[in-house]
C-alpha cells in the first residue's frame, strides 16, 4: 500500500500507485494543474472529493464541497473563465440539478480547461433512478470522454483538459459505478506546472452574457466547434482497435462494458476484433466506417441506453455499409442494469453460436437483510418519537414525505415513515402539494445537507403560501450517507479550515417560520413533546432534531477509549418487546426468549434505556 497523500501530489513519474479510479481521477486533476475543484458528494463519485479534500491544498488547488451541484458547476465555470483550470464532479442525478448552467456554459464556452464529471450508477446500487448521462453530451453539444479503468481515468482526464482548452468547451467526463470503484495499478504522469494561482476575469459581455441576441450567435459557433471535434475524435488516442480474428465479427464497446467484453473474449478465446471507444461524443466517424467495413458482422456492446448503437447505425446507413449490426435495438442486449462478463457471454453466444459455460447456481439462501439505521443513529430516536406522537394523537392518515439520505431508511419496518421519496429536497416540495390538496397532516423529513442543497426554496414556498405542515430537519452534522463529507452547517471545511456555520433554525426563522423548535433526539421526552406541540398546530412548524452522526461519535469515543455499552437486566425485563419491535436497534435481539444486547454492536447511546423505550428500566450500563 502506498503512502496515499505523499504520492498523490509528488511529481515522481516512476512509482506505480494502486488506486481506485476515483482516486486516479483526483491524481489526474493534480497532474492537469487544476486550480479550482468543486462537488456535491454523491455515490459513485464521492471518493474523488474525499481524496481531493486531503491533497488539494498541497497541490495548490482550491477545493470546495458546494451546497449543491448547480452552485458547484457555476463556481467552477467562473474559475475557468478567469483563467484557472477547473473541475466539477457529481453523481448522475446531480447533473440534473446542474443542467441549467451546464447547457448555457456549452454556449459561452470556457477559457482555461474545464471538465464536468458525471458518475452514472447502472443497476442503481445507491440511486433513485438509472440514468444514462451520455445523452447530456448530445444535448449540450460538448465532447465526452469515457475511461474504462484507473489508468485511463487519470490519463483521459488530463487529455480532457487539453481538449477543453483547445476547443474552449467544457468536457463531459463520464464514469460508471464499476469503473469508479475499480482498483488497479496507475503509473503517474508529470504534474503540469505554470498554472496561475490567482485568476483574472476579463470582461466580454458578448461571450458570457446569454441574452438571446448573443446566444443566437453562440449557438452557431457551438455547432461549428462540434464539426471540428469530429476530426479530433477520429485521431484521438482514446479510441483504438484491438485486432484479432478473421473479420467475420467485430465489437464496438466503451466504458465498463469494454472490460466485460475483453474478459469474455479471453475466456472463450473468440476470434474477434474490438473498437474501443474512449472519446464518445462526437464519435470517430471515419474510424467507425473503416471498422464496420472490415467486419461482416458488428456487435455494439454498451450499458444502459443504445446511445452508441443509434449513432453507429446512422453512420452505417449514411455510408451505405452492408455489414450486419447487432445490439440492443434488435433485442440481443438488455437496455437496463449493469453488464457482467456472464451476461455479455450469453448475448454473444446467441449471435456467434458458441456454448456458454453456465455459472453453477448458488443454492445457499441468505436471510433477507433490509438496510437499517446504524446503532446509535439519532434518526432512529427521532422516528421512534414521531411515530409515538402520531399514535398518541390518533392521527391515522398522516402523510410522510421523505428525502434522499440516511433518513430514507425511515421507510422500513417498524418506522414506516416514508410514503414518498423522489429527489433531493423533494420532501418539503411534495409536502407543499399534499398540504394544498388534502386535509391530512403532512410530515416532511429532510437532512441538514439536503436542507441546504435544495430544501430551502420549497420551505420558502410553504411560508409564502401559508401551508400547514411539519418539517423535521434531521441534523446529524454531516453528509452521512456518502461518507461524512462536511456541509454548510459545520464550522470547518477540509482539511480543517475554520468557516462560519450556517444556522438551519435562523434560516427558517428569517424566512418567516414562526414555530421553530430545536431538540436533541436522544432526549425522547423532549422530542415527543415538541412533535406533539407541532402536530396540534394548524400551521407550518420546523423541528431541528440535532445530534451528531453515530459514526463520527464512535470515532471520537474510540480515540478517548471511553466506550460504554448497555446490557439487559433479565430480572427486571418484563418481556414487553418494545425495544425489539418498535425501537429496533440492530444491537438488540431475542435469544432463547430473552432480550440481549450485542456489546460488539452496541453504540452506547443509551436511548434504549430511556423509560419511553424500556418502561421496566431493565436496560442498564454494562459493568
Amino acid at each position: 500500500m502506498v503512502k496515499f497523500d505523499a504520492n498523490m501530489v509528488d511529481n515522481s513519474e516512476n512509482e506505480v500507485l494502486f488506486l481506485l479510479s476515483n482516486e486516479a481521477i483526483a491524481r489526474g486533476a493534480v497532474e492537469a494543474g487544476v486550480r479550482v475543484a468543486t462537488t456535491y458528494p454523491g455515490t459513485p463519485s464521492s471518493e474523488v472529493g474525499d481524496t481531493l479534500s486531503h491533497i488539494a491544498g498541497k497541490s495548490g488547488m482550491k477545493f470546495q464541497f458546494s451546497i449543491n451541484e448547480k452552485v458547484a458547476i457555476e463556481t467552477a465555470f467562473a474559475a475557468s473563465i478567469s483563467g484557472q483550470r477547473s473541475m466539477v464532479f457529481m453523481k448522475h442525478v446531480g447533473l440534473n440539478v446542474a443542467s441549467d448552467p451546464f447547457m448555457s456554459i456549452a454556449y459561452t464556452g470556457v477559457r482555461a480547461g474545464m471538465v464536468v464529471m458525471s458518475a452514472d450508477d447502472p443497476s442503481m446500487y445507491s440511486s433513485q433512478s438509472e440514468q444514462d448521462n451520455r445523452h447530456y453530451a448530445d444535448l449540450a453539444h460538448v465532447p465526452m470522454i469515457e475511461p474504462s479503468n484507473p489508468q485511463e481515468a487519470k490519463d483521459f482526464l488530463v487529455l480532457a483538459f487539453d481538449l477543453s482548452e483547445k476547443f474552449k468547451l467544457p468536457v463531459l467526463f463520464r464514469t460508471t459505478t464499476r469503473v469508479s470503484h475499480m482498483r488497479g495499478a496507475v503509473t503517474p504522469g508529470k504534474i503540469r506546472e505554470g498554472q496561475p494561482d490567482t485568476g483574472v476575469f476579463i470582461r466580454d459581455i458578448h461571450e458570457f452574457v446569454c441574452l438571446p441576441s448573443n446566444s443566437y450567435t453562440l449557438k452557431e459557433k457551438l455547432i461549428e466547434k462540434e464539426h471540428e471535434l469530429k476530426k479530433e475524435s477520429d485521431i484521438s488516442p482514446m479510441n483504438r482497435i484491438i485486432r484479432k480474428g478473421t473479420g467475420e465479427y467485430g465489437i464496438i464497446a466503451s466504458g465498463a462494458a469494454y472490460n466485460s467484453v475483453m474478459d469474455v473474449i479471453s475466456e472463450y478465446d473468440l476470434d474477434i476484433s474490438v473498437l474501443k471507444l474512449g472519446f464518445t461524443n462526437p464519435l470517430p466517424e471515419s474510424a467507425i466506417v473503416k471498422f464496420i467495413s472490415d467486419n461482416k458482422k458488428v456487435i455494439i456492446i454498451e450499458e444502459l441506453d443504445p446511445y452508441l448503437e443509434y449513432k453507429i447505425r446512422t453512420i452505417a446507413q449514411m455510408n451505405k455499409l452492408d455489414s450486419t449490426i447487432f445490439g440492443k435495438l434488435d433485442g440481443y442486449f438488455s437496455e437496463s442494469h449493469e453488464f457482467t462478463p456472464d451476461t455479455v457471454a450469453h448475448s454473444l453466444s446467441r449471435i456467434m453460436g458458441f456454448a456458454v459455460q453456465d455459472v453453477p447456481e448458488n443454492k445457499l439462501v441468505l436471510p433477507a437483510r433490509p438496510p437499517v439505521l446504524c446503532p446509535g443513529c439519532p434518526h432512529r430516536a427521532t422516528y421512534y418519537a414521531v411515530k409515538r406522537a402520531v399514535k398518541m394523537m390518533n392521527k391515522t392518515d398522516t402523510i410522510y414525505a421523505s428525502d434522499i439520505g440516511c433518513y430514507s431508511l425511515g421507510l422500513y419496518d417498524p418506522y414506516e415513515e416514508a410514503d414518498t421519496m423522489i429527489s433531493m429536497g423533494s420532501s418539503i416540495g411534495m409536502a407543499n402539494g399534499f398540504a394544498m390538496s388534502t386535509k391530512q397532516k403532512v410530515i416532511a423529513f429532510i437532512g441538514d445537507s439536503t436542507f441546504f442543497h435544495s430544501g430551502i426554496p420549497p420551505l420558502i414556498n410553504a411560508v409564502h403560501n401559508k401551508l400547514n405542515m411539519l418539517v423535521m430537519v434531521l441534523d446529524n452534522g454531516t453528509t452521512a450517507m456518502t461518507g461524512q463529507q462536511p456541509n454548510a452547517g459545520e464550522n470547518f471545511s477540509p482539511p480543517g479550515d475554520e468557516l462560519p456555520p450556517v444556522s438551519i433554525e435562523n434560516i427558517a426563522r428569517s424566512i418567516g417560520v414562526a414555530d421553530v423548535q430545536i431538540v436533541d433526539p436522544y432526549d425522547i421526552k423532549e422530542t415527543l413533546k415538541a412533535v406533539t406541540k407541532a402536530l396540534r398546530e394548524n400551521t407550518l412548524s420546523v423541528i431541528v432534531a440535532r445530534r451528531e452522526c453515530a459514526i463520527l461519535r464512535d470515532k471520537a469515543m474510540q480515540k478517548t477509549h471511553r466506550v460504554i455499552t448497555y446490557t439487559v437486566n433479565q430480572d427486571k425485563c418484563g418481556k414487553c418487546m418494545n425495544c425489539v419491535e418498535n425501537f429496533a436497534c440492530p444491537a438488540i435481539s431475542i435469544e432463547g426468549g430473552n432480550i440481549k444486547i450485542d456489546s460488539n454492536i452496541c453504540d452506547g447511546c443509551g436511548v434504549c434505556a430511556e423509560p419511553y423505550v424500556c418502561p421496566f428500566k431493565a436496560i442498564e450500563v454494562a459493568q
